[in-house]
């Protein structure tokens, strides 16, 4: 796990700027404290920052084939790396490292850009062709890494992080008003866009091909799920996806580091640590908790978890008060505003398993691939709705619409009755409508276009959503969109700003691609979430770990907290007009979500934490005592 950066003047002849490249490179030291390198060639510039995983001695970066015609710097890790050196190696090339890093290397030689789909790993990684002067610049399939960049005035920037893009300029752009308004809709900026002006991001399992003066992007991941021929059995699936399981955890333990795993008290990340169990251990399991007041904290079932399973069980504690002090921190490190609750939690359990490991597992992916959210029930059964005669329809929306909050059920009731599947998708995504959001903006401010960006973005991912149920496609987008620039980008940046690398053994290709082939009935059965991923874990779990709860990652406290900080401090930053964000956004509707809130006529909280991280970001990201490009000291 590193960070890589760059500059290409690839419609500019003349030399990038040495000086600009270590710059840009410093901004992500937090990522890669262990070494540092340069590739420094006329046009051309990367930066490397390491953090040692797999060969500690062999795997420095910029890395080169002997003849040094193809370059290489690589942020993640390759899993089947082992496997792929000795098909190359069979095919007459030669190592000279142990490292992962030197796969990519001669894989290019042999199959081109083809190489990025014999990959089973996370990556952004850069790759310089010297004889055809070519310059490759990839996310991984699943999006677990990022890679941000700017294309202006004939010069591509690009990097791990936006850091170094400011720092190459020493910069802030603008906000992007369409951005923004996505921001405040889904909680998160879909890919390609970013929250600047002008900075976007490589969508999951895209890239960017710079040769002959030109930069284009392609998506180089393709996959489209197909079902499988003969329908599985409820037996032969479950041992199918154990093993595909048992399989992607042996590989994302490869470290010659020490590792650990993030463990709440559920039950993804407890079939995750059982299944570690059978490749070694004990290992440190890492759990942030709240207190014993609040009914969700999650220490007691982890420590029980860790306790079954034979893990030494560390804990961490978070106070209020520390949640609310610590927000303007975690803002900076993520870079753009994500408004997902579990950041603060993320945010310090990383924190504290740096400590001991450099390397840590996670649980997440089950959710998105099984239907764990109450969002693929309303999806799932979507169907019947619609086939309801649209007169009862508008009588059962309109008496939903009248209840107190329910904000859930009544984005429901509007949203699953829309006939086009990508519009359909998008308004079960969405925390408001399109109508709210948009009235909060200023006039003028927004575009014409305003409302229909995601779904054009989604155009591209139709063909692959061609053989998929309703669930199925909906997944599909949730892979593609809301994991990798939401859930899976706050991972790596809060984990990565303590110097962890966080894995995701259940984001293996061929798990994720296995379980995009099963129909809707392995995911939702009867009522009931993740069937197939329970039965998998009724072989390792007892029936008290099976049975609890869904909490997400303490989740519901932090809400808890967020709610009862509307009654405190946050909601100065609601009120006071002076507020940054109301040069974008007027203080009326802002002021009125927050009454409706208050007076419990509606459930506007995730709206409101949207808005309260917007204020944070700006005012974190426009402070002006310090550069744009500073790396996080965190």
């Amino acid at each position: 796990m590193c960070g890589i950066c760059g500059q290409f003047n690839f419609a500019r002849n003349e030399p990038v700027e040495s000086e600009t490249v270590r710059q840009m490179t410093s901004s992500i030291a937090h990522r890669g404290p262990d070494d540092e390198g340069y590739f420094l060639s006329g046009r051309l510039g990367l930066g490397f920052r390491r953090l040692s995983i797999i060969d500690l001695a062999g795997g420095h970066q910029p890395m080169s084939d002997a003849e040094e015609t193809v370059w290489v710097i690589f942020n993640g890790e390759i899993y089947n790396y082992r496997e792929l050196r000795a098909e190359l190696q069979s095919k007459g090339h030669e190592f000279r490292t142990n490292s992962d890093t030197e796969v990519i290397i001669h894989g290019y030689k042999e199959w081109g850009a083809e190489v990025l789909n014999h990959l089973n790993g996370m990556f952004g990684l850069a790759i310089w062709d010297v004889k055809k002067r070519r310059l490759i610049v990839a996310r991984d399939a699943m999006g677990i890494k990022m890679i941000y960049y700017r294309i202006a005035r004939g010069q591509l920037m690009f990097g791990s992080e936006i850091r170094p893009l400011l720092a190459a300029e020493n910069s802030r752009p603008e906000v992007d008003p369409v951005a923004l308004n996505l921001f405040l809709r889904f909680r998160y900026t879909p890919s390609p866009l970013t929250i600047f002006q002008g900075i976007r991001k490589l969508a999951a399992g895209t890239m960017l091909v710079v040769e002959g003066g030109e930069c284009r992007e392609e998506r180089w991941y393709n996959y489209a799920p197909i079902p499988f021929s003969s329908p599985k059995e409820d037996k032969e699936a479950t041992h199918e996806l154990l093993e595909l399981y048992k399989a992607a955890v042996r590989r994302h333990l490869l470290s010659d580091v020490p590792v650990g795993i993030l463990l709440s008290g559920g039950l993804d990340s407890g079939l995750l640590l059982a299944l570690m169990n059978e490749q070694g251990g004990p290992w440190p399991a890492y759990t942030i908790g709240y207190g014993e007041t609040f009914e969700d904290d999650e220490l007691a079932d982890a420590a029980d978890t860790a306790s079954l399973l034979g893990a030494k069980h560390i804990t961490v504690k978070l106070e209020q008060a520390e949640f609310e002090r610590s927000l303007p921190k975690i803002v900076e490190c993520l870079e753009e505003p994500i408004a997902a609750s579990s950041i603060v939690p993320m945010y310090f359990v990383s924190q504290r398993a740096r400590q001991d490991v450099k390397v840590a597992l996670i649980g997440q992916g089950p959710d998105e691939l099984f239907g764990g959210y109450k969002r693929h029930l309303g999806v799932h059964y979507g169907n019947w709705w619609r086939g309801l005669p649209a007169g009862l329809r508008s009588v059962i929306g309109f008496a939903v619409n009248g209840l107190p909050r329910n904000e859930t059920l009544k984005r429901g009731t509007r949203s699953l009755g829309i006939e086009n599947r990508l519009k359909r998708y998008q308004n079960v995504f969405s925390l408001a409508s399109a109508e709210t959001i948009d009235g909060l903006f200023r006039e003028n401010v927004l575009p014409e276009r305003r409302g229909r960006e995601l779904v054009e973005y989604w155009q591209a991912l139709l063909p692959q959503m061609e053989r998929t149920d309703e669930l199925g496609g909906f997944q599909l987008l949730e892979l593609r969109s809301s994991l990798p620039d939401e859930l899976l980008m706050y991972a790596d940046k809060l984990s990565m700003a303590h110097s962890l690398e966080v894995r995701v053994p259940y984001l293996d290709r061929t798990v994720v691609e296995y379980v995009q082939r099963l129909g809707a009935s392995f995911k939702v059965r009867n009522g009931s979430r993740k069937w197939l991923h329970r039965q998998v874990c009724r072989s390792y779990l007892p029936p008290r770990i099976l049975q609890r709860k869904k909490r997400g990652f303490a989740v519901n406290v932090v809400d808890e907290w967020f709610h009862s900080s509307l009654n405190g401090e946050l909601p100065e930053l609601l009120l006071d007009k002076g507020s940054l964000m109301f040069e974008l956004l007027k203080p009326e509707p802002v002021q009125k979500l927050l009454e409706a809130h208050r007076s419990r006529r509606q459930d506007n909280h995730k709206l409101l934490f949207s808005l309260v991280m917007l204020e944070q970001w700006l005012r974190r990201t426009w402070s002006e005592q310090k550069p744009a490009y500073e790396a996080v000291s965190c």
